[in-house]
């Protein structure tokens, strides 16, 4: 036990310990009887093991031969203890003159060691206090330790912390330091409250704060926690709230925080004065800039005599002033309100005072903290040139446009300095790079493809020439592919970008019979593409590109075959139709405008992309396929993002019809629509497509189609035509919740997939009536070239024949002789075929997703219902990829 007394410390306790006593031996100086100076007539110090005698009479003003007092024996056994080198001084000797100095040292410390710490690691508390191994031990200096542990644990929201040192003692004058650390519950905010309000709720203003009451729902927030910084930034926040709502005489008169009775929480009050609320008055604009016309500008401003006052949109106003006169070349210009405050009519005037400032140019452009990237690679995105015109805009367009390449960290900005002349202006863009490369392994689950195997490498930087350079390896039951890509933006330092893409897919479509799934026709694809890219403007560019590639397309012949031929009853006409290998050899096209201040996650902006392909230069294809895709975003303000999505195509064959019944436009050739671009239903689960019913029988005998869709064979057949649309709005979380990568968003979907010949039914099966009148469809029958059916029997050798007799045995002559039936043979169980979707009638879902970059990839779980579907769609509630990017 430390000093034999335990001494606890406690967050909760904000008034200062007392200090531990002195053991007795040490409570006051040895008394000396009081009498005139004497001489030192001989002086030594005993009890000193580590110190040297001479190192501890140097801390005294005592020396043999010099006079002393009781008031200098006093002072001697002062500074001894003050030195923080000895535990226990006396002095005896002081009536003869022989002195002796008897001292304790301190103990050395063996160890420092930490208990009961789990919120906080080790090395974070023994950077911060004092004692160390092989130091002195002071009991001062465990005091000072004890108080920076509970700071630190402070820090971090747990009030409630303890901290309780202890000594063990140990052989040759060492001791181990324990600190025994109770760390406590996180203290919280129980409860906020708010008083002198009478315009706004409590509701209101406190969702205006930082700081927010705890709640179950709020487990992932951080917000809940007690922070003295955010009890003053909270205040602001009330303060600029009340300011927009026109209430400029607004104050906080007081906020106190307090801990509850069991010390685990916090109670948070608020006193407020709300005031009166005020309007603009006259607003005016006084340029000293000559070419600023005041009244036009005044015209042009959101700040309108009359309306409510507010202080976000004088601010706002303030900064389109400034932008204003960047855009005309002024870099520095002074843009101040000139407030005038009316209590009696309760209006506030304004009056926006530009001050004078010269027309500035570009001096020259500094890149720093760029390692690997070279210059040029920035510079080429910089739209202002040293020597040019200032121009804010410019500006604000190259940051974007350096943000874009994502080769830097986020909330990159570009600096503006003065020059070396008042009309010099030197921008100072000051990257600091990220990694830009990226090896991906990994394996997952989704809902889309099962098992996941995945191996890609990409490095968007390649050199630190803005190069790309890909190449990725995909393994699932639901495809397989390898692709290698090449991209260079910028092509003997011309503003062209040029790539090429090699690639084999091997694609296999599928249906589902209940949780057995089976694969339809399977799709393999060998081929290459080269792009090209060229700006027409700022905004818009013009990309082309060659494709080649030679494709087989196949069915199971185990499965849909028969004799060597695909079996229309099995494989139904729409797959058979599908078969067959070709070359496609196509030429495309895309004019693109994109104006989104980032392509990675937009917050602003728009794009627009048009496209077409024709298919038919060479090759065995022809068609000309059109898309159009359009997209705009825009910050709502607290972190709200909402976004607008639409997209459309169509296909058209430019070859001759391939028969009744068949499609023009391949199978593979065609849009497809569900998972997951259109959330709320399965993979393919929207447009047309044919569904096969087979028949059972109920209780009863009577013959019944099967409806439940898992035992349905559901083959989708594409459309050449779609549309898909999506109003999306991105919901900010708390700052614990973006640490974790938490993205979740509200959207609804409407679309549709439509425009496809419909297919000729497979078969046509024989009717009956049973005696009690039902309509009864039977087997399709197995028949020879000259469409007789067919039946078997086993002869007297007991082969199995076959026979066109539905009774008897045929003689020589192919006569039926016999009245024993025999077994007809069976091509094709009953079945209905349906065909869907041939309707551009829209669907609609609407749904919850949330994003989440988890330790083990990026994953995406959607809750989406489709609220309006079509006959023949397929909705799916619940959707989730792992492990692939999304």
């Amino acid at each position: 036990m430390l000093a034999g007394t335990p001494a606890i410390a406690s967050a909760q306790a904000a008034r200062p310990q007392p200090a531990p006593a002195r053991p007795a031996a040490q409570a006051a100086p040895a008394a000396v009887p009081a009498a005139s100076a004497r001489t030192i007539t001989s002086l030594r110090v005993e009890g000193t093991q580590r110190i040297e005698p001479e190192t501890a009479l140097s801390y005294t003003k005592l020396r043999q031969g010099v006079p002393y007092t009781n008031e200098t024996l006093d002072q001697a056994i002062k500074d001894l203890y003050a030195s923080d080198l000895f535990a226990d001084v006396s002095i005896s000797g002081a009536e003869t003159g022989d002195i002796v100095i008897r001292v304790r040292e301190n103990p050395i410390i063996n160890r420092v060691i930490l208990e009961g710490n789990k919120r906080l690691k080790e090395d974070k508390i023994t950077k911060e206090i004092r004692l160390k191994p092989r130091q002195i031990f002071t009991r001062s200096a465990v005091r000072a330790d004890v108080a920076r542990i509970i700071e630190l644990y402070r820090r971090q929201g747990r009030f409630a912390a303890t901290v309780e040192p202890k000594m063990v003692s140990l052989d040759q004058n060492r001791v181990d330091v324990v600190f025994e650390i109770s760390e406590g519950p996180k203290s919280k905010v129980r409860q906020i409250n708010i008083i002198g309000n009478e315009v706004f709720d409590d509701g209101k203003l406190r969702a205006q704060m930082a700081t927010k009451e705890a709640r179950f729902y709020r487990f992932l927030s951080s917000g809940t926690s007690y922070d003295q910084d955010r009890l003053a930034y909270d205040q602001q926040k009330l303060r600029q709230f009340y300011l927009t709502e026109g209430y400029a005489d607004f104050r906080v008169t007081s906020a106190v925080a307090e801990l509850t009775p069991d010390r685990k929480d916090f109670i948070i009050t608020y006193v407020v004065e709300e005031g009166p609320r005020y309007k603009f008055g006259k607003v005016t604009v006084d340029s000293d800039i000559r070419d600023f016309d005041g009244k036009k500008l005044a015209a042009t401003l959101p700040v309108k005599e009359g309306n409510w006052y507010n202080a976000k949109m004088v601010e706002d106003t303030v900064d389109n002033l400034s932008e204003t006169a960047g855009l005309f070349g002024y870099a520095f210009t002074d843009v101040s309100p000139e407030f005038q405050r009316d209590r009696d009519t309760l209006t506030m005037s304004i009056n926006f005072h530009i001050g004078q400032a010269q027309r500035t140019y570009v001096e020259r452009v500094d890149i720093t903290g760029n390692v690997q990237t070279q210059d040029k690679v920035i510079r080429r995105e910089v739209r202002v040139a040293e020597g040019d015109a200032f121009n804010s805009f410019q500006v604000k367009r190259s940051q974007d446009r350096i943000n874009s390449l994502g080769y830097f960290q986020d909330k990159f900005e570009i600096k503006q300095t003065p020059g070396s002349a008042p009309d010099r202006v030197v921008l100072e863009a000051n990257v600091e790079e990220k990694s830009t490369g990226q090896l991906q392994l990994s394996a997952g689950f989704s809902s889309l493809e099962r098992f996941i195997i995945q191996a890609n490498i990409t490095q968007e930087n390649f050199r630190g020439k803005g190069q790309t350079l890909r190449a990725g390896v995909n393994y699932s039951s639901y495809s397989k592919s390898i692709e290698l890509g090449f991209t260079e933006p910028y092509i003997f330092d011309r503003n062209i970008a040029v790539g090429v893409d090699v690639f084999r897919r091997d694609y296999n479509a599928f249906n589902f019979i209940g949780t057995n799934r089976n694969t339809t026709y399977s799709q393999t694809s060998t081929g290459f593409q080269v792009r090209a890219g060229v700006p027409l403007t700022e905004y818009w560019q013009l990309a082309g590109r060659y494709s080649f590639s030679y494709d087989e397309v196949g069915l199971d012949e185990g499965t849909f075959f028969t004799n060597g031929v695909c079996d229309r009853l099995r494989a139904g006409n729409y797959l058979c139709d599908a078969l067959g290998n070709r070359l496609t050899s196509s030429v495309g096209y895309s004019l693109i405008y994109d104006s989104l201040n980032s392509r990675l996650r937009p917050t602003a902006g728009q794009r627009f992309v048009f496209s077409q392909d024709f298919a038919g230069l060479g090759g065995d294809v022809k068609y000309i396929r059109t898309r159009a895709e359009a997209s705009k975003f825009k910050g709502l303000g607290s972190g709200f993002v909402a976004s607008l999505t639409a997209e459309g195509g169509y296909i058209r064959s430019l070859e001759s019809s391939r028969g009744p019944g068949i499609d023009k436009v391949r199978i593979t050739d065609r849009f497809y629509l569900g998972e997951p671009q259109f959330r709320g239903f399965d993979i393919r689960g929207v447009g047309p497509r044919v569904l096969r019913q087979s028949y059972t029988t109920d209780s009863t005998g009577k013959q019944i189609l099967i409806t439940d869709r898992d035992q349905i064979v559901d083959d989708a057949l594409g459309g050449n035509a779609y549309y898909l649309a999506k109003l999306e709005l991105e919901i900010p979380l708390g700052s614990g919740a973006r640490e974790l990568g938490l993205r979740p968003s509200i959207y609804a979907q409407v679309g549709s997939l439509w425009s496809v010949t419909r297919p000729l039914p497979t078969a046509t099966f024989p009717t009956t009536v049973d005696a009690n009148g039902n309509t009864i469809v039977l087997p399709l029958p197995q028949t020879n070239a000259a469409g007789q059916a067919l039946y078997s029997y086993v002869n007297a050798g007991g082969v199995l024949v076959t026979t066109t007799c539905a009774a008897g045995i045929p003689d020589a002559s192919g006569t039926c002789n016999g009245i024993v039936p025999n077994t007809a043979l069976i091509a094709s169980n009953p079945f209905k075929e349906t065909f869907y979707g041939g309707s551009a009638r829209p669907r609609v879902s609407v749904g919850v997703g949330v994003n989440w970059n988890s330790p083990f990839g990026p994953l995406r779980i959607d809750l989406a219902k489709a609220i309006v579907t079509q006959p023949g769609d397929d909705p799916k509630l619940i959707t989730f990829n792992v492990g692939t990017q999304f």
